[in-house]
């Protein structure tokens, strides 16, 4: 992994937009805090988002209260952290510590048989780290209370075993307090969950864990005057611009891979960070999480920016190239991206549609409604779709042909599987290459609930380019979440089918495809859609 933070752009002529963004002087302004760049309607949400810039010196004091905590307990034997997190609270963790090479057990599920797999395994031996800015977050505060269980169960105090990371006054904050937990960490109230990946959110899990969290920070903090410079080579505006300035001109997808980085996963987080910042107002930029070797980087349409994360001896003609340590890269994409939302017009910091589909599951999870009946079964897949997309179709290879006919010369597919995502259900991701190279169209592949908290704005928020396929599977072994009148199994149906809703109520094409035998559909579909 290079130290030097670098910018390369190939065949993309951002210039002007970067001469502009020096003009304007938006590089010191975003580290000085102004939260006018943004536009009026923006500023009151951007006064009080804009503490990322300085992370790297205000979460120092973080590193010594982490670092003696990770000591004691392992001096206790206890040497496995659960993350219980959703979006920039998991997904920050998850690319620092499998870039350390070190263990963390990410839950951003809802999926009974990931939340069982997780209890099961060296609970004698565990902590589990709850993360919410909010307090309330539905998936996280129900795996904690399944651990809380869990922990009684196996004769354990729970309360000593679980550590929360919160906002200050939050209902997690106050839960941690009154039950006595074995730490509370208050993060910056003023940071927005997918600009928090050097605050505790980010920190605290993955130091316990025993990644080198001292080490991210330094990476930020050699960079943070560079992007914080007004010149035309500082790599932020040259990024924002890459990203940004085409938009209006068609140029609004990015799509992101490692080209030997060393940095492992880094797209996924970018993949939220991007999405939720930019898709609103019918506008954005989608980010596409790929391979170097991808349809989406080698054979790029005009509509898709290649972003190489790592250096490359042949990069594609239209491309960016960004190089430098993880930590610097954190700080790096959150700048640019906010310089992109100027460019594109949009607060960065809000996430408007994001709630919708949330509270069209709990609505869901209120009324307890029976299913809507399937249009038709073929072969145990419950075939559902919006308004029109299955006329005259009597099977599944039909149904998928009728949802991608409605993809036009700009638009994209995004499968969203809500399923287990590393157990027997994983290897369903493998269908998104082969669809890519199908429909000659970016494609995106997301796991429920987890992208509900990334791309699951820009789905309703951005252009209403989509047509989405929506994949989800029937509950053989539920679990109960404890004192709670829904079960695990009950509420990821809810979220899939509020999710469906809330997209069916933007007039996007919706294919639902229900696996009433999760081993023989996820085969079958990996023949239909490879």
């Amino acid at each position: 992994m290079t130290s030097e933070l670098n910018v390369t752009v190939h065949g993309v002529d951002a210039a002007s937009a970067v001469d502009q963004l020096v003009t304007d002087r938006v590089a010191s302004r975003i580290s000085a805090k102004d939260a006018t760049l943004w536009g009026p309607d923006a500023e009151s949400e951007a006064s009080i988002r804009l503490g990322w810039v300085d992370l790297h010196e205000t979460s120092r004091p973080l590193l010594a209260e982490i670092e003696a905590l990770q000591a004691e307990l392992r001096a206790e034997g206890l040497d496995r952290i659960v993350l219980a997190g959703m979006g920039g609270s998991s997904l920050a963790p998850e690319v620092i510590t499998q870039t350390a090479g070190v263990e963390l057990t990410v839950l951003d599920t809802t999926d009974p048989a990931s939340i069982q797999r997780a209890l099961g395994d060296r609970l004698e031996r565990t902590v589990l780290v709850v993360s919410s800015k909010s307090g309330t977050t539905v998936e996280t505060d129900s795996q904690r209370r399944a651990f809380e269980a869990a922990f009684a169960a196996a004769g354990i105090d729970a309360a000593s075993r679980i550590v929360a990371v919160t906002d200050p006054g939050s209902a997690l904050a106050e839960t941690a307090q009154q039950a006595g937990y074995r730490r509370l960490f208050l993060a910056d109230p003023n940071v927005g969950g997918r600009y928090s990946a050097l605050t505790a959110f980010g920190l605290v899990p993955s130091g316990l864990a025993g990644a080198d969290i001292a080490a991210l920070l330094d990476e930020a903090a050699a960079v943070a005057g560079t992007l914080a410079s007004d010149a035309p080579d500082n790599p932020a505006l040259v990024l924002g611009a890459a990203m940004g300035s085409g938009v209006a001109d068609g140029r609004d997808k990015v799509a992101i891979a490692d080209a030997g980085s060393g940095i492992v996963g880094f797209a996924d987080w970018a993949e939220q960070l991007i999405a939720e910042s930019t898709g609103k107002l019918g506008t954005g930029i989608l980010p596409i999480a790929a391979a170097a070797d991808d349809p989406e980087i080698r054979g790029a349409a005009p509509d898709v920016l290649p972003a190489l994360v790592g250096a490359q001896a042949s990069p594609p003609e239209t491309s960016v190239v960004v190089t430098g340590p993880l930590g610097a890269q954190f700080l790096l994409w959150e700048y640019a991206t906010a310089v992109a939302g100027r460019l594109i017009g949009i607060n960065p910091f809000d996430q408007p549609d994001v709630e919708s589909a949330k509270a069209a599951a709990r609505s869901l999870l209120d009324a307890r409604p029976e299913p809507e009946p399937p249009a038709f079964v073929d072969a145990g897949i419950e075939v559902r779709g919006t308004s029109g997309l299955l006329d005259g179709v009597s099977s599944v290879e039909g149904a998928v042909e009728s949802l991608l006919s409605q993809l036009d010369e700009r638009g994209y597919l995004a499968v969203m599987a809500y399923l287990d995502r590393e157990g027997a259900d994983a290897g369903l991701a493998a269908v998104r290459v082969p669809l890519a190279r199908r429909t000659v169209r970016p494609t995106t592949y997301g796991w429920g609930p987890r992208f509900l908290h990334s791309t699951g704005q820009y789905h309703k928020g951005g252009p209403a380019q989509g047509v989405y396929l929506q994949i989800t599977g029937a509950v053989t072994d539920d679990l109960e979440i404890p004192d709670r009148p829904f079960s695990f199994g009950q509420l990821i149906a809810a979220q899939a089918a509020g999710d469906a809703t809330v997209l069916a109520e933007h007039g996007r094409p919706v294919l639902r495809l229900h696996l009433t035998d999760r081993s023989a559909g996820v085969k079958r579909l990996l023949e239909i859609l490879q």
